[in-house]
């Protein structure tokens, strides 16, 4: 397994860098389906990332509990500030999601964005895997 990637050195500048360089097609993309995740209340979410996904979810969703694992602490540190007045709904873990084992299954979402094109092919389907014991019958 190849070492995590750290981006601790982009926490800071992640927002803006994405927006120059993508402009607003990730964030299109992060949020193209959390209209679809209303009813969920314990979600697993892999790399978020600065949260942003996160923070739209709770405000989507006021019953759901997230698990956010992240490499980074200064990613993990940024989602949590982020998260706000509902960062008490985050619990925050600092692990490379490869080797994660997830602690409050089951889960009824399951979100990672731009996160897996850091993997091999291979770690995907171990990850996979891995995960599928942890998530509900109906997960989304």
């Amino acid at each position: 397994m190849n070492p995590a990637p750290n981006f601790d050195h982009l926490a800071r500048i992640y927002r803006w860098l994405e927006a120059v360089t993508f402009g607003p097609a990730l964030a299109h993309c992060r949020c193209a389906f959390l209209d679809t995740t209303h009813s969920s209340q314990n979600a697993l979410v892999l790399g978020d990332g600065d949260g942003r996904f996160t923070a739209r979810l709770f405000s989507a969703n006021p019953a759901v509990r997230v698990d956010a694992v992240d490499g980074s602490p200064a990613m993990l540190a940024t989602l949590v500030r982020n998260a706000g007045p509902d960062a008490a709904r985050v619990r925050a873990h600092l692990a490379d999601a490869r080797s994660f084992t997830p602690p409050n299954p089951p889960y009824d979402l399951v979100v990672s964005h731009f996160f897996l094109d850091c993997l091999t092919t291979d770690e995907v389907a171990l990850l996979a895997r891995r995960l599928r014991p942890c998530v509900a019958p109906s997960a989304q």
